[in-house]
């Protein structure tokens, strides 16, 4: 279920999964970070989607390639997104361009 701040922006589980230790039912951080850290991460993965589709259809880039180099980029600068973020970023990227994501990257399905 979906977590909701005001009933504007709803934060998917898929993210918060990544503020909840294991056990727990409530996250980590303050909602007013978790939200500040969402909000970044989705307008990452629109962001790149031009960058991507750009990648794949005029570099002739494999989906697999595009989404494994975006990723390497975001890991690159880890002062902007932690490892988890990354990979949300990513797995989030995929599903705005209706992606598969690569081999490899089951784990990220589950954070």
């Amino acid at each position: 279920m979906p977590v909701s701040i005001d009933n504007q922006i709803e934060i998917p589980q898929s993210f918060m999964a990544m503020y909840v230790t294991t056990g727990h039912s409530r996250p980590n951080a303050p909602q007013a970070i978790v939200l500040a850290r969402y909000e970044q991460c989705e307008d990452m993965a629109c962001l790149l989607t031009e960058h991507a589709q750009t990648l794949a259809f005029k570099e002739n880039f494999a989906e697999s390639e595009v989404l494994l180099r975006c990723h390497q980029g975001l890991l690159a600068d880890a002062s902007n997104f932690t490892e988890n973020e990354s990979g949300w970023v990513v797995l989030r990227l995929a599903e705005l361009l209706g992606w598969t994501m690569p081999p490899g990257y089951e784990f990220l399905k589950k954070a």
